[in-house]
């Protein structure tokens, strides 16, 4: 088995890259990271300097691929399966990129900074900046809603790279700031995401560390 990918169940980036190999059934195997031990931690950033998860290694093309977008990308040209993530017609893989981009700099990443920010000392939290990322979070799922009310899938009929981010910007993003009543049909799109095998293993493999999520 010639991929390794180092990941922490928790962390929502992974998932992304969790999905895309469980949607092909790729073989590869888990190398839990607990930045918390110090080996661990020098063992990732051996590899990846940056010292951030998922990185995906190749040992067959001796490669190391950071990032979730581009470990997904990988997958696609080199492991390819059933399920491609970006489509062949150019127009459609940049508007396929596009969605991704805009689930992880407009979603995901405000998201993180809501559920970050409750790790912080109370002396050192950032209501200002969290109250701005809740705003940009509740804009989005107004727009996403209004897309999603006629798609099965972010993108259309065809699960993608733009699902494989949707999924746990919004799956985390719920718990950061609920949908609201006016958002029922993101909530339906993120109750068919769920449903999709690939996600509901991420969900069952992470549920035992639920409970070291920071609560509002």
């Amino acid at each position: 088995m010639s991929l390794t990918l180092y990941y922490h169940p928790l962390s929502s980036f992974c998932w992304k890259a969790l999905i895309a190999l469980y949607e092909n059934d790729t073989p590869f195997t888990p190398q839990m990271v607990d930045l918390s031990n110090p080996d661990e931690r020098a063992a990732l950033l051996k590899i990846w300097p940056i010292g951030k998860f998922p990185v995906l290694r190749d040992s067959a093309k001796d490669r190391i691929v950071p990032e979730s977008t581009v470990i997904i990308e990988y997958l696609d040209t080199h492991y390819p399966g059933a399920t491609r993530f970006l489509p062949e017609d150019a127009d459609a893989a940049r508007q396929t990129r596009l969605r991704d981009r805009f689930y992880d700099l407009y979603v995901h990443l405000p998201m993180q900074k809501v559920v970050g920010d409750r790790l912080r000392p109370a002396a050192s939290r950032d209501p200002y900046g969290v109250e701005e990322a809740k705003a940009r979070i509740t804009s989005c799922y107004g727009m996403i809603d209004r897309e999603v009310a006629s798609r099965t899938w972010a993108m259309g009929e065809t699960f993608s790279l733009a699902d494989c981010a949707a999924a746990p910007a919004l799956f985390y993003g719920n718990m950061a700031v609920p949908f609201g009543a006016e958002h029922r049909h993101v909530a339906a799109y993120l109750e068919r995401v769920k449903a999709r095998p690939s996600f509901a293993r991420v969900l069952k493999e992470a549920a035992p560390y639920f409970g070291m999520v920071p609560k509002a």
